[in-house]
């Protein structure tokens, strides 16, 4: 009789996370052999193997297989342990969020500390990644909640609107004067625009805003980050989208200026994104409005 323990899923999880049986043992506070000595009972148990040791580690193609099934299993498990917590304080224990990297290093410098004063028990554990990442893992339950930009689209999930993010435009600052702002959005200026790569929503949202004009440098030129983008705007070697989050990051920058488009200004929807089935909704409210009150600055 095939006996795998909820304990077991769970160690599997974080290992699959960490892919290192150290750092996997530490976030789920045992020590290195109890947590290997529960993945072998596991694999034990299974009749295959789960990991490939040696040289890394990595997960076989049966876990691959498997690991969305066991996370579906520990986001059921969560729900109801939230079911049982109704009426306690909220945001208190643990909380995954996810965050879109156009949107983390410029909400989570104020947004973390107002957390760790109004929430002391929180214990929240942050991932940056695309938003297709951040949907799926929502959905599948390895996070809790996401924050991303409109539109998402994953029908097992229900958002809230957090806030309305105005986009700029950032050219190198000998430009500047040329290209006149307010910026339409058929300037030919926008003939340099520089992109983040593929799978980074606000590479849409760019050739969104800017679909009168087509870029001709973004076949040599992407990036990772906005910052990346912005050294290569203070650079001269094009012009860039920003959010209005990112715009004080952006003047701080030699060589950079940032300008306004014409209205009607272009701009995204920011949401708080989590699963339908999730019972935590006086979490995501006080999240929600502790997002808002750090964009505040209160």
């Amino acid at each position: 009789m095939l006996r795998v323990t909820l304990r077991q899923m769970q160690y599997f999880e974080r290992l699959a996370e960490q892919l290192h049986f150290g750092r996997a043992a530490e976030t789920a506070g045992v020590t290195q052999p109890a947590l290997s000595a529960q993945i072998a009972e596991m694999e034990a148990q299974l009749g295959y193997k789960l990991f490939e040791r040696g040289g890394g580690v990595r997960l076989t193609a049966e876990a691959q297989a498997l690991r969305p099934r066991i996370a579906r299993i520990l986001a059921e498990v969560e729900d109801l342990e939230s079911v049982a917590r109704r009426g306690r304080d909220v945001l208190d224990g643990r909380f995954r969020l996810g965050v879109i990297p156009t949107v983390a290093p410029y909400l989570l410098p104020q947004l973390l500390p107002l957390l760790k004063r109004r929430f002391p028990a929180l214990r929240l554990e942050v991932r940056e990644a695309v938003t297709a990442t951040l949907l799926e893992e929502t959905s599948n339950g390895r996070l809790d909640a996401a924050i991303a930009a409109e539109p998402l689209d994953e029908p097992r999930l229900q958002s809230t609107a957090l806030f309305e993010d105005r986009f700029f435009l950032a050219v190198p600052e000998e430009e500047a004067e040329r290209i006149a702002p307010p910026v339409a959005q058929e300037s030919m200026a926008l003939e340099r625009l520089m992109l983040l790569e593929d799978g980074h929503c606000m590479r849409a949202q760019a050739l969104a805003v800017c679909g009168m004009v087509k870029p001709v440098t973004m076949a040599s030129f992407g990036a990772t980050s906005l910052a990346t983008l912005l050294y290569m705007v203070s650079h001269g070697l094009g012009v860039t989208l920003i959010p209005e989050m990112a715009r004080k990051a952006a003047e701080l920058l030699p060589g950079v200026r940032v300008l306004p488009f014409t209205e009607p200004e272009p701009s995204r929807t920011v949401c708080l994104a989590w699963r339908k089935t999730n019972p935590r909704q006086a979490d995501f409210a006080a999240l929600g409005e502790a997002i808002e009150d750090a964009r505040r600055g209160s």
